[in-house]
């Protein structure tokens, strides 16, 4: 049976920190709108800020489904399995927000994120989510699975884009500045990469 949880905590916050992967589902307000289910993966990428609060690094990609969705209406879920050991499906219902790089927050929030070098992967937007409702169920008929590696080709594709070459990409995608449904996506041109003062 299912249990609610007050917090992202103990071996829950155990439990989500370490799978190698996890979705994300968003929506249109639009009753047509295109439902967006994204797998999101490398490691280092997630990030629990505090009991009730998460956040991952959203890269370079041929859309911007998640994005367009969170500013229009700010809802989102996260989806973790358990694809070795015991059983579990673990889900974060809650309000996202997407954190460009020209808001103050942005330094701040990276420093969540030491295990993964963001340049090398055309970090556009932090994904912060605010936790409304913490569920886990079973997960019995989630296959046992083997995770050996993350692949390295997103990483090597995108280290060799500049700010500038990066905005051109995304400018060429049909679903970056806008969603599928014509919504305001990633707002471009890039703002280019803050630098972190000295210390």
């Amino acid at each position: 049976m299912g249990k609610t949880y007050e917090s992202i905590t103990g071996r829950l916050r155990s439990f989500i920190e370490a799978q190698p992967l996890f979705f994300t589902a968003t929506a249109p307000l639009a009753a047509d709108g295109t439902v967006n289910l994204s797998p999101k993966g490398l490691t280092g990428s997630f990030a629990v800020l505090d009991e009730h609060t998460v956040a991952y690094l959203d890269f370079a990609g041929s859309n911007a489904e998640t994005i367009a969705h969170l500013r229009e209406n700010s809802r989102i879920t996260l989806m973790w399995c358990a694809f070795d050991g015991p059983p579990n499906i673990v889900r974060i219902h809650g309000r996202g927000e997407p954190v460009f790089r020209d808001d103050p927050r942005w330094t701040a929030l990276l420093a969540h994120f030491p295990n993964l070098d963001p340049s090398r992967h055309g970090l556009r937007a932090v994904i912060v989510v605010r936790a409304t409702l913490i569920r886990d169920t079973c997960g019995y008929a989630v296959p046992l699975m083997h995770y050996e590696s993350d692949r390295d080709l997103h990483g090597r594709r995108f280290a060799r884009e500049d700010d500038e070459s990066l905005s051109a990409y995304f400018t060429g995608k049909d679903h970056v500045a806008t969603s599928l449904d014509g919504l305001p996506g990633l707002p471009l041109p890039l703002p280019p990469t803050p630098t972190t003062p000295p210390t």
